[in-house]
């Protein structure tokens, strides 16, 4: 069955743009062109992926998008004419998976589409599951412990200080990318690479981004860091502690 995205954007031309793209890569595609729409289709039809312009005629697009991360598992990917770095931040702070500037290559948008569906979905916490030694070992392996902070994959889970602290997929994969090599200086292209896909198209600068976002989740200094640290010229590296 082919996945399915709801392109949500009030001007008719981009829809229909998005629509031929999406449906020549076998892409099942839905559309609204206001908030309320959007809302309902989501909730019934249930798409693996929104494009979400946040310029809506009915309705603020950041609350749309926070309803959305709240309430579905889709992926949500904002494509919007606000191209100013604190609408970035703003956007995945509140569960963005991706943001896209206008104007965009319709090509660029199917590319990260394509993308964020090659990762795993959330998996809620306190999942049932066979109770069995090698489950449970499973979970351990996925399990990062530091000073401070644990990164559960399991889980889909970090804590800083015992706390739950709430990222976005991405933001949670970026996170967890780190964790995996403490101590170890990955490039934005490298990070890029293991979190987006290799064929990744945009601004590598995004990855700060995101990084930024972490930062202010994690309550962390970027100038006298706990968690992760820059590495100038380079890129970036977890500077935590294992337990």
């Amino acid at each position: 069955m082919a996945p399915r995205v709801l392109v949500v954007d009030d001007e008719a031309a981009i829809r229909d743009v998005l629509r031929g793209y999406l449906e020549a890569s076998a892409y099942d595609v839905i559309e609204a062109g206001d908030a309320a729409t959007a809302l309902d289709l989501a909730r019934r039809q249930e798409p693996a992926v929104v494009l979400l312009d946040l310029g809506l005629p009915d309705r603020d697009g950041l609350e749309v998008m926070r309803e959305l991360s709240a309430s579905t598992d889709a992926y949500v990917l904002v494509v919007s004419a606000r191209a100013e770095e604190l609408d970035r931040l703003v956007g995945l702070r509140l569960g963005a998976d991706d943001y896209i500037t206008k104007p965009f290559s319709p090509r660029e948008v199917v590319a990260r589409v394509e993308a964020v569906l090659r990762r795993g979905r959330r998996r809620p916490t306190g999942d049932a599951h066979p109770d069995n030694a090698h489950h449970e070992d499973h979970l351990e392996d996925e399990r990062r412990e530091f000073e401070g902070l644990v990164i559960d994959r399991g889980r889909h889970e970090v804590l800083v200080d015992g706390r739950v602290v709430e990222l976005s997929a991405l933001d949670f994969e970026l996170l967890a990318a780190l964790g995996d090599a403490p101590g170890r200086v990955f490039s934005r292209r490298q990070l890029l690479e293991r979190v987006w896909g290799g064929d990744f198209f945009g601004d590598e600068r995004i990855v700060d981004v995101h990084v930024r976002t972490i930062r202010a989740a994690l309550g962390d200094d970027p100038a006298s860091p706990r968690f992760v640290a820059t590495v100038r010229g380079v890129g970036y590296k977890c500077v935590a502690r294992p337990r």
